[in-house]
């Protein structure tokens, strides 16, 4: 439980408001004319690059900032952001791939924009299945009774790729694997998640215990900052079928290239607000294009979904043209706060429709959850008094 001077979100919103007099009487249609040019001016600051760089509490606020701004660019287009994105015209997210030399070494986003695979009207209208999300109920978290019950009930709601966490106890994670499997069958997905857990041998040593459940994945299996410790892990792991999945806690885009040069993944996994943005998000799509790895959203926090569900329709759209291993996570709690809630139907993430980047909030959900003001946060104080 967080206390009034332990609560980590204040930093951030502190970090947000050092970044406020970027955006501040600014015009929209000046910002978004050189978007590439503003996004650098926000990760330029020269005291907040100290502690940085592109990292850390700053670049959760430079993520906060754009988010807002890519939010209201797609409000003032009348468009969901996954449009707006299908539809422009790049003029800001070239970047540089190094050792690519059968490309060279530039790529821009128009290369890839100019080469639409669908009619977005006839996508936005469809009722198919479009994204088949992976599965993270309560019945595969750690520390969450399972029952049988819930996965058979996921099941029947058309849920075909299930998450379980591991890593806290062995014998316990060969229990709760062997109880899922026994339940999903074998023809469905499992995918396991280690959180950092492990170091490199143990988690070569731990997966290998766990490879009779024939695991898709192994997620963040050590330090998100060990490149060269994930593929040591990926390489042990080939010859089981297990692959790698990390990124929810990749600091930025250049930690997405030396994982991708490493060939340290085979699973990639961004994140609406730890990068900086659509704008960074965009370079990692393109690169995993180029590196021939599917990705894979992460998701599950407060927005998380609303979010990432753009980012993943417009890799479909016009990046990667595949749902071949292709998944975005989802989670069923605090959708009710937000006014444009995802919408999932047969256990996949449908085109939103109205306009914006899905992340506002409803005004009675947020004036309850200010803080340290809020209704809440009162309660929550009160009690700790007590």
């Amino acid at each position: 439980m967080q206390t009034r001077e332990s609560n980590p979100f204040v930093t951030v919103v502190c970090a947000v408001n050092a970044l406020a007099h970027h955006v501040l009487n600014k015009d929209l249609r000046d910002i978004v004319s050189d978007f590439r040019g503003f996004y650098r001016q926000l990760t330029s600051d020269g005291q907040l690059r100290w502690i940085g760089p592109e990292k850390g509490v700053v670049h959760l606020a430079t993520a906060a900032v754009l988010n807002a701004l890519w939010d209201l660019w797609a409000k003032q287009e009348g468009k969901p952001l996954w449009k707006l994105l299908v539809d422009m015209v790049s003029r800001f997210c070239d970047i540089t791939i190094v050792s690519v030399n059968e490309m060279g070494s530039r790529i821009t986003c128009l290369l890839i924009f100019s080469k639409y695979i669908h009619d977005c009207r006839l996508l936005s209208e469809t009722t198919e299945v479009l994204i088949r999300p992976r599965g993270a109920f309560q019945c595969v978290m750690v520390g969450v009774f399972l029952s049988p019950q819930l996965c058979e009930e996921a099941l029947k709601d058309g849920w075909t790729r299930f998450k379980v966490k591991v890593g806290a106890d062995l014998q316990d994670d060969v229990r709760r694997c062997r109880l899922i499997r026994d339940v999903i069958g074998p023809e469905k997905t499992l995918m396991m998640d280690a959180n950092q857990r492990w170091d490199v041998p143990e988690a070569v040593e731990w997966v290998s215990q766990l490879a009779e459940f024939k695991p898709l994945w192994i997620e963040e299996p050590t330090s998100p900052d060990d490149i060269l410790g994930h593929a040591a892990i990926s390489k042990a792991l080939a010859p089981l079928g297990i692959g790698v999945a990390t990124g929810e806690q990749c600091h930025n885009r250049v930690i997405f290239k030396q994982l991708l040069q490493a060939n340290a993944l085979q699973f990639l996994q961004i994140d609406s607000c730890r990068l900086g943005s659509i704008n960074e998000n965009l370079s990692v799509l393109l690169m995993a294009k180029k590196f021939g790895i599917p990705v894979c959203p992460h998701a599950g926090g407060v927005g998380l979904c609303e979010l990432v569900q753009h980012l993943i329709i417009f890799d479909y759209i016009s990046v990667s043209a595949s749902l071949e291993n292709r998944m975005c996570e989802y989670v069923s709690h605090l959708h009710e706060h937000f006014k444009y809630p995802v919408m999932i139907r047969q256990a996949s993430y449908m085109p939103p429709k109205d306009a914006g980047y899905s992340t506002e909030m409803k005004e009675e959900s947020v004036k309850k959850h200010q803080y340290p003001d809020g209704e809440v946060w009162k309660k929550l104080h009160a009690a700790q008094e007590n």
